[in-house]
């Protein structure tokens, strides 16, 4: 997917990028290739696949999501190289955003990119996305990640930072629909209800993507998360 392209399949949900979020988006792809030369952000950097495997692979989920407008706040949990947040944050520049990573290096890149292409009332953190949620429960409008783990282990990690009445967005690979089925009780007892499942077939047989789109109607149990050697050995039911 050539960058025009990807512009005109934005332009079918209505988005029109102007002349500086395509630049941003360019500048972002650059940093991403400069920095992988010398840390592991990406084994995908040809500029065609980056747009389509990365930037409108992050931005599906929520393209086809119409709350998002009345959505300000989103946390990224686990943002790896900034996977679905930046490309988000450029296409829908209103949201405030905390990107959070347990690894320091990832968390410089992301803070420089934010810097390098200007972008407002963003910013990455380092911190174990458990101890992360217990600072910052029920903070955000709309709590999101992408391949970051198993989905009865990831809504331990992102529910309670979401509010009550907000939104918890799992972009999930081609296993999403049996992840969906082993953490129903999970999702249950954190205090979200699924709203809606959305199975895509990527342009150029790309691949398969399950994007789970949960709300939630209770607060989240104090004792969740659990310190994470307990969520990954003990997994919600």
């Amino acid at each position: 997917m050539t960058p025009e392209q990807f512009y005109n399949e934005l332009k079918l949900f209505n988005i029109e990028l102007n002349e500086e979020q395509k630049w941003q988006l360019h500048r972002y792809y650059e940093l991403l290739v400069e920095w992988n030369e010398k840390m592991n952000l990406t084994g995908i950097t040809e500029i065609n696949e980056v747009y389509l495997k990365h930037f409108y692979d992050s931005l599906l989920g929520f393209l086809m999501f119409e709350d998002i407008h009345n959505c300000t706040t989103l946390c990224d949990v686990g943002s790896g190289a900034g996977f679905p947040a930046l490309p988000v944050k450029i296409v829908f520049p209103h949201l405030k955003m905390d990107l959070v990573d347990s690894l320091g290096k990832r968390v410089n890149f992301l803070n420089h990119v934010i810097s390098e292409i200007k972008l407002k009332n963003i910013q990455a953190y380092h911190s174990r996305a458990e101890e992360y949620a217990n600072l910052h429960r029920g903070s955000f409008d709309i709590v999101t990640a992408r391949a970051v783990a198993r989905l009865n282990i990831l809504s331990e990690l992102c529910v309670p930072l979401v509010k009550e009445g907000g939104y918890f967005i799992a972009l999930k690979g081609q296993t999403g629909q049996e992840e969906l089925v082993e953490s129903q009780q999970a999702l249950d007892t954190l205090g979200v209800k699924i709203i809606d499942v959305k199975r895509i077939e990527l342009p150029e047989e790309a691949g398969s993507r399950t994007n789970i789109y949960t709300k939630k109607y209770k607060k989240t149990p104090s004792k969740y998360p659990r310190a994470y050697g307990q969520i990954k050995n003990k997994p919600l039911k």
